[in-house]
């Protein structure tokens, strides 16, 4: 059996870390709003994890946390001091609040781009290669 590569042993760490992050949602006002998100990214990750991904299904995800952290970032940019988010683990206020929800889904969005790159990577080596044959 193999070792898994760099990129697989990421996307496990990221997949705990979507999980871990849908989990602490429990305790939101409003869960059901981001735990699907954090769980979505966590699915793609497994996906990943098998090589099973299509490119297209990360960047659907890419572009909702864009768009949804570009509604957040107008209210929280300049206003909450960026370490002030790690300084407590509860809520100290809404701004802090609002500033980790923009983070974490600029998070989802990243790495989100990179799994559709990856995918859309092997698929276009795999066609090159059996057009060769």
């Amino acid at each position: 059996m193999s070792r898994p590569g760099a990129w697989t042993i990421a996307n496990g760490f990221m997949c705990a870390l979507f999980i871990f992050s849908a989990v602490v949602q429990v305790n939101d006002p409003d869960p059901w709003v981001w735990m699907p998100i954090y769980l979505a990214a966590a699915a793609l990750c497994v996906a990943e994890i098998r090589r099973r991904t299509r490119w297209a299904a990360p960047l659907i995800l890419v572009v909702v946390t864009v768009i949804w952290a570009g509604t957040i970032a107008p209210r929280v940019l300049g206003k909450v001091g960026f370490m002030e988010m790690f300084g407590a683990w509860e809520m100290k206020n809404l701004g802090i609040e609002e500033e980790r929800e923009m983070y974490g889904l600029l998070i989802v969005a990243v790495w989100m781009a990179a799994v559709s790159w990856a995918a859309w990577q092997r698929r276009h080596l795999k066609s090159a290669s059996t057009e060769t044959q």
